[in-house]
């Protein structure tokens, strides 16, 4: 029986069988796993803008986002639709295949983090900028479990990682890296934020998604039952 490995891209998360029975119609799991789908990219949109406004770093497509952003003078939401729109189109040669999940990603991300920044009030004492890098963090961690767990395929910018590390036979660890270096130098180079949140968010993204990818697992299926098998979502990754 042929093994899915489900990795956020630094290391193998969990895994499952890929010969899992499909779910059953009128089981019920449909709509609590479209609730999931986009309460998850709501709240990653959410938790992106807390890191926009804490100031003190940003996720690395974050970074090129932002700097996108100051160069063009649209929204930072807008721009994150645009380039997910734009890796989208890259799937095409890399016969990489969109579920819902990964159409959704582009547009309720930014709208979301657009919506939250405007509700946001500015921010300026580190005080204050610390724990709302701390929520920012936390909250993105619940997010991707929410998303990751819905089962309605990868973010944009993951599945480019995917389908990059498929055609080349590289290592996911190594096309990551690369794209990631390659986001941030060119983030940072046209004004996007790089700090110790940047730090803080490759650190303890892959232990939180971790814990809240449990959290938000699908519950064993009863016995004889129709409804997929346990476990985590199949080659799920984290959000991008």
């Amino acid at each position: 029986m042929r093994q899915a490995t489900i990795t956020t891209g630094e290391h193998p998360l969990s895994t499952r069988s890929e010969s899992a029975p499909a779910e059953a119609p009128g089981s019920g799991r449909l709509p609590r796993r479209l609730v999931q789908l986009y309460a998850g990219l709501a709240l990653y949109g959410a938790s992106s803008a807390l890191l926009v406004e804490a100031g003190l770093g940003l996720e690395p497509w974050g970074v090129l986002h932002q700097g996108l952003a100051e160069l063009t003078g649209l929204t930072i939401g807008v721009v994150s639709i645009i380039v997910g729109a734009a890796v989208l189109l890259l799937w095409i040669p890399l016969r990489q295949r969109p579920g819902l999940g990964t159409v959704s990603n582009v547009f309720v991300v930014g709208l979301a983090m657009d919506g939250t920044l405007a509700l946001i009030p500015d921010v300026r004492s580190l005080a204050l900028r610390i724990p709302l890098l701390a929520a920012g963090v936390a909250l993105n961690g619940v997010a991707t479990g929410l998303y990751i767990s819905a089962s309605f395929g990868p973010g944009p910018r993951d599945g480019l990682m995917t389908g990059l590390h498929r055609r080349t036979g590289r290592s996911v660890r190594l096309v990551r890296t690369v794209l990631e270096v390659a986001v941030v130098a060119t983030g940072f180079a046209l004004g996007g934020t790089v700090g110790a949140g940047t730090v803080l968010y490759a650190v303890a993204i892959g232990p939180l998604a971790q814990l809240f990818l449990k959290v938000f697992a699908a519950r064993p299926a009863p016995p004889r039952s129709a409804v997929v098998a346990p476990g985590q979502p199949e080659r799920a990754i984290l959000p991008g």
